[in-house]
């Protein structure tokens, strides 16, 4: 088995695995059919399956496989992965019966922001095609990946928001349309599991951290570690205050493989952390990990008596549930995440909205 798989070091999936053998060994047998499959999250799952001992069949849904495999050559002794090239609201269905489906789609980039028509249909279209296809191909286990951008903002006085909060983002502004998009999605999702008799299990991922994850784009924690290897000022730059929280890639991608196999039906969890780290602390926490030579400063002034932002998850369902739990700790997760940008040639994974 070669050292690294996808670009992920396999001792770091090995640890994913020993998370939840039991769930991977649930997949035995299994045909699995995954959309965005070439993505963050996706190519952690590839990652994952690649990495253990089963018998499985994945089809992966990506928009250019020729240029995926080009980046990961190993995909070429792989005989139980193969690709469908599309884009998610109109890809060609593939043949055959199909046990699981992951619908792991989805354009989180500042780019797409700027388009939120489109970006509202790759959303909402894309779930109906990928519920459609998963009925067609006979599947009983439906695994969506949600954002935690479907409660909206967060009363200050929560801590850690549940499942059945029943906030919402707002209809009328324009920043929500990812949010309110998941949740149209959701509801996609239930009416399939009505109609079809699909187990669908929704996955409200919040923050990650972890080799792969962007360091140029909009992610905080990953500009702040993108500074800390340059050896350069960590700046924040509103007043620090805002909480949030982050669950490692890695134990990410253990998560979602237990919700696949083992999540109630029509049910909603929240993926996440429910450590709260200030932005301001998140730099302090990044500078110590990486021992980073360079200062960090805070910008801008809190406002006296405003609220303060928090987007931080309840994750008692999972723990109970599935016994879940947040295995790896902030500093080494950014650890793992500086070391695997300084090997690489580009930190940036290739963003697949297929």
């Amino acid at each position: 088995m070669s050292a690294a798989l996808f670009g992920f070091d396999a001792g770091d999936l090995d640890d994913a695995l020993t998370r939840v053998p039991g769930s991977i060994a649930k997949l035995d047998g299994a045909r699995i059919f995954v959309t965005g499959g070439t993505g963050f999250v996706g190519r952690w799952l590839l990652a994952l399956f690649a990495r253990a001992a089963v018998d499985i069949d994945v089809v992966a849904l990506t928009r250019d496989s020729a240029a995926f495999r080009a980046r990961h050559p190993e995909t070429a002794g792989l005989p139980w992965l193969s690709f469908v090239e599309g884009d998610a609201r109109s890809f060609t269905y593939p043949g055959g019966a199909f046990s699981h489906v992951i619908h792991a789609a989805a354009d989180t980039s500042v780019e797409a922001d700027k388009k939120p028509m489109e970006l509202s249909a790759t959303i909402v279209d894309g779930a109906r095609r990928t519920l459609e296809f998963a009925a067609r191909a006979g599947a009983r286990r439906f695994l969506y990946l949600s954002s935690g951008a479907v409660y909206g903002r967060q009363p200050a006085d929560m801590e850690r928001v549940p499942e059945d909060f029943a906030g919402a983002p707002d209809p009328l502004d324009p920043r929500a349309v990812y949010g309110n998009s998941k949740r149209a999605a959701e509801m996609l999702c239930a009416a399939a599991a009505r109609a079809e008799n699909l187990d669908c299990v929704v996955a409200r991922v919040f923050a990650v951290v972890g080799p792969g994850l962007p360091l140029d784009a909009h992610f905080a924690i990953g500009n702040f570690i993108r500074d800390a290897l340059a050896s350069r000022d960590i700046v924040v730059s509103g007043d620090g205050s805002p909480l949030r929280s982050y669950i490692y890639a890695g134990d990410l991608a253990a998560w979602l493989v237990a919700l696949l196999v083992g999540g109630r039906a029509n049910t909603a969890y929240n993926v996440g952390s429910d450590e709260p780290v200030s932005i301001s602390g998140l730099a302090a926490i990044v500078q110590g990990a990486l021992d980073s030579p360079g200062l960090m400063r805070t910008l801008g002034k809190p406002a006296p008596g405003a609220p303060r932002a928090r987007y931080v998850p309840s994750i008692d369902r999972a723990r109970r549930d599935l016994g879940l739990d947040i295995w790896t700790p902030l500093d080494e997760a950014i650890r793992r995440a500086a070391a695997h940008a300084a090997r690489s040639t580009s930190a940036a994974p290739t963003r697949d909205a297929a």
